[in-house]
């Protein structure tokens, strides 16, 4: 057994240096291919094609022939199918000046023909060689003959039905090549196109490279402990969940967890994507779903992993009007009975993930299918710490960064976000020539990621940018004036993206809003265009962000959550997402009214607040404005400076540290960006 090791593993290594090796089998043979009896039946053809034919001779005209008839020198002539005369001469002939080209040619034999000449007219033929014997004493006649080329006979039989084949297989290789995979195959296309991972796969990505998500992580390592360990949990009787389902915004990690698993796991893991089981062809989803749990099944115990699983579990039933995707539907159909049906499925657990749970079937999320949801929502202050820690570790940083500075100023960022911020900042870094990534390199990072990329160069007229001016002024004004608004990072005026201004808030983590917080929330964002309506007594298209996030959030304030004493403690939020599946509204249209009637009130209030502390305070946001016409972004010290510190600044210490070391002159430190109520867009 070990020579037979020993001799694989050479001819293994042998196989790379030669390239004929491709062609012979593990004992140095040659292997079989399918491809060696085309090529066998061609040269047979050819072979019998050519077989007993020899030469034909000497292609001669009708003058020479008469010539050759009138002196005697033609010995036989043999009619082949009514299209060739063979001309034999006689021996005593081959001598003679005439013949002297063929005389003692190799080749010809007594079956081989001297000459060949062509005839038209056969009964002409006829005439024409008797005429031209009229005076010999031993004429010779005209024999007929008819042969059969069967090589060629074959052959026009076979070559259309070989063409006709070369063609179908021609089209069944290029649709195995555009569908990938097994599945692609012609006569494979009900395989599952699962990746498994085992033992011999390597998956170089364990718990340990999961920041956060520690509630998440500790289910999903009693999962993969109970395949490990079984015995441990079915002593007690108990049952191992059959099906867990990672349920969370995109970005937050919910694949990663599922590699780490693949990585952690001693048992066989598929992976598949929900859009995999989805073809154009009747009858290959539910065909690849079986296979694939035959697959797991013949491996069990196992792991089956389908990212974006609302591709095929959708919720049945709900879009008629346009057309059911019975396909789809039979897919779903099949994972359900696949999952828990009449037949056991012991020893296969089931991960799925997806970002839209609230449109997945009601079958697919009942205990027995998916026993267990596990939310993986955006990180917080420590687990984004986490994160960092884990992304910066291959960069090659400054040594006075810390982590725990940025993790406090990108609240709301997920792990993709923070993924995406770290390998920003390295190309920043690298693109200034820095040897090492400074905190300044984040900073303008984020900036970049949120705000998009500064148009320095953009021409904007005097007029439009004191107008802006103001807007970003008002926005900063009222957001340090009130208690509950976001405090201010940075204000520019240098358009990024499609904006022609920007301000960056640095928002409070909350887990509940009150009404007091949103209301606050709402008048600094109507703050840009009060500013525009106290300043020049005109108002402009630049509030267009900042009044869709109004009516957004007035709406959900109105209806979502019961924040209106009129409309009272009702709330229409579906959570399950099939109301977007209906035509009608859960409310009356009397209701509908008021509720129109109570978002406008909100707004409008809203408004007037914030023109009132703006005209309280229009010498203060004069003074920014100006500040912002001559240096084109300040900090929350500039607002320091103008109205006085903030009372309720309990990030007061985060703002300073952020502002430290910047230079004010480019594009420097922001934190998250509100919603919305950061842009200024010039419409036409």
């Amino acid at each position: 057994m070990a020579e037979k090791n020993i001799n694989d593993k050479k001819n293994d290594q042998s196989s790379g240096s030669n390239p004929f090796n491709s062609l012979k089998g593990k004992d140095g043979k040659p292997k079989f291919n399918f491809y060696w009896i085309y090529g066998i039946l061609f040269v047979i053809l050819i072979g019998i094609q050519f077989i007993g034919l020899g030469g034909e001779g000497k292609q001669t005209d009708w003058r020479d022939l008469k010539f050759m008839l009138e002196n005697d020198d033609v010995s036989k002539i043999v009619l082949v199918n009514k299209e060739t005369a063979e001309i034999y001469i006689k021996p005593g002939s081959l001598s003679t000046e005439m013949h002297k080209d063929i005389d003692g040619k190799s080749g010809f034999t007594k079956n081989t023909p001297h000459y060949y000449y062509n005839v038209g007219s056969v009964d002409k033929f006829y005439e024409d060689v008797e005429n031209a014997q009229q005076n010999s004493q031993d004429p010779i006649y005209v024999e007929t003959e008819v042969r059969h080329n069967w090589g060629a006979e074959i052959l026009s039989w076979i070559f259309p039905i070989a063409l006709l084949i070369g063609v179908w297989f021609f089209f069944m290789r290029m649709m195995s090549r555009g569908g990938g995979g097994a599945g692609g195959q012609i006569f494979n296309i009900g395989k599952s196109k699962a990746q498994v991972y085992d033992k011999k796969t390597s998956v170089n990505i364990s718990f340990k490279d999961v920041a956060g998500l520690e509630e998440a992580k500790v289910e999903i390592t009693e999962i993969v402990d109970f395949l490990k360990k079984p015995e441990k949990y079915t002593k007690l009787g108990g049952k191992i969940p059959r099906g867990v389902l990672l349920v969370g915004p995109p970005g937050t990690g919910k694949t990663l967890l599922a590699k780490s698993v693949a990585g952690e796991a001693d048992v066989p893991f598929y992976s598949i994507s929900g859009s995999d089981f989805v073809e154009m062809f009747v009858g290959v989803g539910a065909s690849r779903v079986r296979d694939l749990f035959k697959q797991a099944k013949e491996k069990s115990p196992s792991i089956i992993f389908i990212d974006e699983i609302d591709a095929i579990g959708r919720a049945r039933g709900k879009n008629q009007i346009t057309g059911a995707n019975d396909e789809r539907e039979n897919t779903l159909n099949q994972l359900l009975t696949e999952m828990d049906g009449f037949s056991p499925n012991s020893g296969v657990i089931i991960l799925a993930a997806t970002n839209r749970a609230d449109i997945l079937d009601k079958a697919l999320m009942r205990a027995g299918r998916f026993d267990r949801q596990i939310h993986v929502e955006l990180p917080d202050l420590k687990e984004r710490l986490q994160i960092f820690d884990v992304h910066m570790k291959p960069l090659k940083l400054v040594k006075s960064l810390k982590a725990d500075f940025l993790a406090k100023q990108t609240p709301g960022f997920s792990g993709a976000d923070i993924a995406n911020v770290c390998n920003e900042a390295a190309l920043i870094a690298a693109r200034k020539n820095h040897k090492s990534i400074s905190k300044q390199d984040f900073l303008d990072a984020i900036d970049r990621i949120i705000g998009g990329l500064e148009k320095k160069n953009k021409i904007i007229s005097p007029d439009e940018k004191k107008v802006v001016a103001y807007h970003e002024a008002g926005h900063a004004s009222i957001s340090w004036l009130l208690e509950h608004a976001h405090p201010l990072v940075k204000v520019t005026i240098v358009p990024r993206g499609k904006s022609l201004g920007a301000a960056w808030y640095l928002p409070e983590e909350r887990q509940i809003t009150t009404y007091d917080q949103m209301f606050d929330e709402l008048t600094a964002t109507l703050g840009g265009r009060a500013a525009e309506q106290v300043i020049f007594h005109k108002i402009s298209t630049g509030a267009l962000n900042d009044l869709e996030k109004v009516t957004k959030q007035a709406y959900a304030m109105v209806t979502y959550y019961g924040l209106s004493k009129n409309i009272g403690n009702i709330s229409y939020y579906d959570s399950t997402g099939q109301q977007e599946y209906s035509f009608s509204k859960p409310f009356s249209e009397k209701t509908a009214e008021a509720i129109d009637k109570e978002v406008k009130k909100i707004v409008e209030d809203a408004y007037a607040r914030a023109i009132k502390i703006l005209e309280d305070n229009k010498q203060g946001l004069e003074d920014l404005a100006s500040r912002l016409l001559e240096k084109e972004v300040i900090f929350s010290d500039d607002l320091e400076d103008v109205f006085g510190k903030r009372p309720w600044g309990i990030e007061t210490n985060l703002l300073k540290e952020m502002e430290s070391g910047s230079e004010k002159s480019k594009t420097s430190k922001p934190a998250k960006e509100s919603k919305g109520s950061n842009k200024s867009e010039k419409k036409e």
